[in-house]
């Protein structure tokens, strides 16, 4: 797939950024090239091969999901400027 300096005018137009004629040209050399290289990856033949949800076979850690704290609800409001019913209070912001 080749890319023109024309497509990335219009692209560029499109998602209103300003580039030269010169970035143009740059930029279609290396967008062509990526496209080149996609295009030679979807050639590979990947039949049969299950993906991968990471590229490196590793697992997580896990730790038992068990409560290591006890509700302190009531010592952290104590010392609130302002709570009521287990709410902090603020000031009113708007009016």
């Amino acid at each position: 797939m080749s890319i023109t300096p024309d497509d990335i005018n219009h692209i560029a137009r499109l998602a209103r950024l300003k580039t030269d004629d010169e970035k143009s040209e740059f930029y279609a050399t290396q967008l062509t090239r990526i496209m080149d290289l996609v295009e030679q990856m979807n050639q590979v033949d990947t039949d049969g091969i299950e993906p991968m949800s990471h590229p490196q076979d590793a697992a997580l850690r896990l730790r038992e999901d068990v409560v290591t704290r006890v509700n302190q609800r009531e010592e952290y409001q104590a010392i609130a400027p302002d709570a009521e019913r287990g709410f902090y209070l603020v000031p009113k912001v708007i009016e």
